[in-house]
């Protein structure tokens, strides 16, 4: 029910665009739109759906048409580093991205029950929390930070002579 492609000459955010109009299809929806998508990624994804399918009908035993496609992953690989002449004798250099396509194929009603069973775990996972009451504090009575009484101001002597300095 798993296949994947290593090391694919295809750009990771070209492939994304394909991986994106197929992600959660069943497999004959997902065939009949990569048929009619004209894209370098669509004949990737359709070869790849394909081996994905004869791996579930011969090693798993389940008829690949009443799966759908439940994991779809585009990452990116290395890629090849090469350059384009310019004047002068300099190279501008220039990468061409390669990626790493994983498919997984699932059973329509497994991909529910997978929904279930996590917001169930998560529900049990939360613990009620006690709130403590605290009682209100007496206020103090340091004048520390206040100065209402104490409101002298003074004077500088420098701001009150004038300046003689040349």
């Amino acid at each position: 029910m798993k296949a994947s492609l290593r090391s694919v000459r295809i750009a990771p955010k070209k492939a994304n665009l394909i991986a994106k109009m197929i992600r959660g299809q069943s497999v004959p929806d997902a065939v009949h739109i990569l048929e009619r998508t004209n894209k370098k990624a669509a004949r990737i994804f359709q070869e790849l759906l394909r081996s994905a399918m004869a791996n579930a009908s011969h090693n798993e035993k389940q008829d690949p048409q009443m799966m759908m496609i439940k994991l779809l992953t585009v990452n990116k690989a290395q890629c090849y580093h090469r350059g384009v002449p310019m004047a002068r004798g300099r190279v501008r250099p220039m990468r061409k991205f390669m990626s790493h396509i994983h498919l997984t194929l699932g059973i329509a009603g497994d991909k529910v029950e997978e929904k279930k069973t996590v917001k169930e775990a998560s529900q049990t996972a939360k613990k009620p929390v006690k709130k403590t009451v605290t009682t209100a504090k007496k206020p103090s009575t340091s004048t520390k930070g206040k100065s209402s009484k104490d409101t002298t101001t003074s004077t500088s002597k420098s701001s009150t002579s004038p300046s003689t300095k040349k």
